[in-house]
């Protein structure tokens, strides 16, 4: 006899007490462009309903966020002035520690990531501090002041720090740094595997953050590399890693089913702005049923194991979360 596995499909009941994965709003982490300025809404051509926000403008941004149930942002800065080490981002005036202070104080509730990197901030580009000769990142240079921009961030009122530099070494050191400044309480979400992607071109756009010269092969992950790939995330992992990252998503859900089989952390997943950026062209051009195409790739994050979705869909899909 063979199995009739249709017996639990044929209505809507039945597919709900079988269904295997859900999607929850409380997954969701929402990206945050906040720059100088005051009133500033600055649209982005290649990343359709995303802004560059001054803070008062992010205030109620964060708002609206929370009136749909989405309680965790992520937030990159776009700075006034960049030079060769990123100094801004190591000021307690920077873009972001403002942002973080007006932002706790107006909406205490709201869990505030911050991107821990330097690309936003360099006039090159790149992650970190140059190494001349290599005309690549200096790793142990860049570690230095990573430690210090987190510092600055924990200080300004930051719930969790998510470097994302894929500099070797990291998570160890900021560990150290912030447990011996007395925020030991701060979870660490490393961007464990980084891929040099593709998928990024429309994110640079809007963040500013394109490297004058060169690329960033030769710190950001092989997208050939499988093994190397699972590597990354568990040394992320021995080193300290609270959560685990996977980015892109939509083109390494295999990495993803590779790590969650491998880690017992929380795994994250960032949907990344290449991969919103063609479904809101494709939506725009009239190719796809877009509400069903976007669900369908949110719960593929979820079946190949990740936990948490970062993704500039996230008030399109609590609206729709709402609806169902």
């Amino acid at each position: 006899m063979f199995k009739r596995l249709r017996r639990v499909r044929l209505n809507s009941v039945v597919r709900n007490l079988v269904e295997e994965n859900s999607l929850r709003v409380q997954d969701l982490i929402y990206p945050l462009f906040i720059t100088h300025g005051e009133s500033v809404k600055n649209t982005i051509a290649s990343m359709p309903d995303v802004y560059q926000l001054s803070i008062d403008n992010a205030l109620k941004e964060c708002a609206e966020l929370q009136s749909l149930g989405i309680n965790a942002i992520m937030l990159f800065g776009i700075p006034s002035i960049k030079d060769s080490i990123g100094s801004e981002a190591l000021s307690e005036q920077g873009i972001i520690a403002q942002a973080l202070r007006a932002i706790k104080e107006k909406l205490p509730n709201l869990l505030l990531c911050v991107d821990l990197c330097f690309c936003e901030y360099t006039d090159h580009g790149h992650c970190g501090i140059l190494n001349p000769k290599l005309q690549s990142v200096d790793n142990d240079l860049t570690l230095e002041i990573l430690n210090k921009q987190a510092l600055v961030l924990a200080k300004a009122g930051a719930d969790l720090i998510a470097p994302s530099g894929m500099m070797d070494g990291m998570i160890l050191s900021l560990r150290q740094a912030l447990d011996n400044a007395g925020f030991s309480h701060i979870p660490l979400m490393s961007y464990s595997t980084k891929f040099a992607s593709g998928y990024y071109g429309p994110f640079r756009d809007v963040a500013q953050s394109t490297p004058s010269f060169g690329d960033r092969k030769s710190y950001q992950q092989n997208p050939a590399n499988r093994r190397e790939a699972i590597l990354e995330s568990l040394e992320d992992e021995a080193q300290g890693a609270d959560i685990l990252m996977v980015k892109p998503a939509l083109a390494y859900l295999d990495i993803v089913r590779d790590i969650r089989e491998r880690s017992l952390l929380p795994l994250a997943v960032y949907n990344v702005s290449g991969e919103y950026a063609m479904l809101k062209f494709a939506q725009k051009a009239g190719l796809i049923d877009y509400e069903r195409v976007l669900m369908e790739t949110m719960i593929s994050f979820k079946r190949a194991g990740a936990d948490i979705i970062i993704t500039y869909h996230a008030k399109e899909i609590a609206k729709l979360l709402i609806r169902i």
